[in-house]
């Protein structure tokens, strides 16, 4: 054994890497998968643990499907948050078609489970044209996202085969300011006839995300963004209308879709995500109430630290997500059923709570307790977690087991 540790070259090895790699799934893995855990309560998994209420998830898909229909607008959902076949399944009714993806890692997930009609909806990175056109030729429609020139200069040294086009969004920036050509800029409207200009492709749509709905607070605020970053896309249609240019249009952010504006409704599609677990943020924001936040981190008592008046817990910031410091009175995240404690500092594998006022009773708090932390940010929470536990009512039903990597 020793000399096999030493000298195993899992490149130089293939076939025994594969078989070892096997065998681990097999003996190590399998077993622990094959317990099932079903109607068992919460308190049965070992913390950390990232739960998902399945009730809640149902009516936040429904309510946005439901919101949309009434709005007369395509729902197009982002399936960066959660990256599940199940979410997924739910946010599009079943249909698998109209979806965007913020990786390519999760463009092939859904593109190999059945989903078509794809958005990846990232400033066309240049090293991954291959794989782009391989999703390309091999969907019914498989759509990319540009915002310069030099962009679409790649999609045509690179035809796709049969004849089949390049499917172009045009990414606008309408003051967001993160990606995208400006709206009022000329470089936007250049941009835009170039693109349909262009053999081989085709200007599919214009594409914005009000990302800056993030920095609001209340109803108000989010509608105002809405209305003006819709107002910039619709502008930007009738420009290239009198150019003789029809295409689609598309905002999103879950904030603005969770309180859409009535000129909402001349668009061609809204690609909202978050809303499927929403979190702290969105609730600070208006787009949600607490109660409407769908995920949590279990976590633990693991040590009593009367010296610094902090309990600490197995829940650092490789489980839930460092995002959201200094925004909230109670830390990094919301300690379900105890206003008075503050998630105060994380460590990758420890956490330190500590009372908000006063000073701590440790006699409520034995090594052991089961404490129920509501994330600032969902999407970056979930992420740090290889399987989703879903419940109902508290009680477990399975797991789900997101897709991974870029």
């Amino acid at each position: 054994m020793r000399f096999l540790l030493r000298t195993f070259d899992p490149l130089k090895t293939p076939y025994l890497f594969q078989r070892s790699r096997l065998w681990f799934e097999r003996v190590v893995i399998a077993p622990e998968r094959a317990v099932s855990m079903e109607g068992q309560p919460l308190s049965a998994l070992s913390s950390p643990a990232l739960v998902v209420d399945i009730d809640k998830v149902k009516t936040n898909a429904q309510r946005m499907i439901e919101r949309c229909q009434a709005l007369g607008v395509q729902l197009r959902p982002h399936m960066k948050t959660h990256k599940t076949l199940e979410c997924a399944d739910l946010m599009t009714a079943g249909s698998r078609r109209c979806i965007v993806v913020s990786t390519l890692a999760e463009a092939c997930f859904y593109a190999d489970h059945g989903f078509d009609d794809i958005i990846y909806a990232y400033s066309l990175p240049f090293d991954k044209i291959e794989r782009c056109a391989a999703l390309s030729e091999k969907l019914d429609l498989f759509q990319v996202l540009l915002d310069h020139h030099d962009a679409l200069q790649q999609l045509k040294r690179r035809p796709l085969k049969d004849g089949q086009l390049w499917h172009v969004w045009l990414k606008l920036d309408c003051g967001n300011g993160r990606a995208g050509v400006l709206h009022s800029e000329p470089e936007a409207l250049s941009l835009a006839r170039a693109i349909a200009g262009t053999e081989g492709v085709e200007l599919t749509g214009i594409y914005a995300h009000c990302g800056n709905t993030y920095s609001c607070t209340g109803v108000e605020q989010i509608q105002a963004v809405a209305q003006d970053t819709t107002s910039c896309v619709l502008q930007f249609m009738e420009k290239l209308k009198a150019v003789g240019i029809t295409c689609k249009s598309s905002i999103g952010s879950t904030p603005s879709c969770s309180h859409p504006v009535q000129d909402m409704s001349k668009l061609s599609e809204v690609h909202p995500g978050n809303y499927i677990f929403y979190d702290v943020q969105q609730s600070m924001i208006g787009s949600c109430s607490l109660e409407d936040v769908a995920v949590r981190v279990l976590t633990r008592v693991i040590g009593h630290c009367p010296q610094k008046d902090q309990l600490l817990i197995d829940c650092g910031w490789s489980a839930i997500s460092l995002d959201g410091a200094g925004k909230l009175p109670t830390g990094y995240a919301i300690i379900e059923g105890h206003p008075d404690l503050k998630l105060s500092s994380m460590t990758q594998e420890h956490g330190r709570l500590e009372p908000i006022s006063g000073h701590l009773d440790y006699s409520k708090y034995p090594l052991g307790t089961l404490l129920s932390l509501i994330p600032h940010h969902s999407c970056a929470t979930a992420m740090m977690h290889p399987v989703y536990h879903v419940h109902s009512k508290g009680r477990l039903l399975g797991t789900w087991n997101p897709t991974r990597g870029w």
